[in-house]
């Protein structure tokens, strides 16, 4: 089984969890382009079925992955960074770029709430009046936020964090996983 490329492949952080991060940006992108897809179909008002099947899979998608993404990166990977920059150019950077992704989230989350009834309601087969504008540019700006993380903001972590911080990250990546994996009935 080949894996996807990740841009840290390359920077000797393979096992690094700003590799997770990356690779959930690559799975964004790939939902985000169906949105845009979907708006397509609306607009044309054609195939139903693939409609009402495409809004089911945002619906689930944002909720169980963009939010849940979003907080990992601002409880985990932001807390981190700050934690760990230096004083003087590398700590503006990084609370520049921090507080740019934080209010991108905001942001796109917002667009989604706008949305979300009329997807609601495509995905049930029903008529909806989408702002196919807003879908547009949500999956835009999405697509840009994205990128901005892939080429400016993952890149300045993986110079300010060291290999002991990384690990630390890691972990807490990791449990923060075990925690959501764990029966209800188990958790005291």
């Amino acid at each position: 089984m080949t894996t996807e490329k990740t841009p840290f492949d390359n920077a000797g952080l393979e096992s690094s969890p700003l590799n997770e991060f990356s690779g959930c940006h690559q799975g964004i992108i790939r939902n985000f382009q169906q949105l845009r897809t979907l708006t397509t179909l609306v607009r044309e008002q054609s195939d139903a079925p693939q409609i009402r099947q495409l809004a089911k899979q945002l619906l689930v998608f944002f909720k169980k992955v963009v939010l849940e993404h979003h907080a990992e990166e601002e409880q985990a990977l932001f807390t981190a960074v700050m934690e760990s920059a230096r004083q003087g150019e590398e700590i503006r950077l990084a609370r520049q770029s921090i507080q740019r992704l934080t209010a991108e989230h905001r942001e796109l989350e917002s667009m989604w709430k706008q949305i979300t009834p009329d997807m609601k309601r495509l995905s049930k087969g029903k008529g909806a009046n989408l702002d196919i504008a807003l879908a547009e540019k949500l999956a835009s700006q999405y697509l840009a936020h994205a990128a901005y993380e892939e080429q400016v903001f993952l890149p300045l972590s993986a110079r300010i964090l060291d290999k002991n911080e990384m690990s630390a990250l890691g972990l807490s990546l990791h449990m923060r996983h075990q925690e959501d994996e764990s029966p209800a009935h188990l958790i005291v």
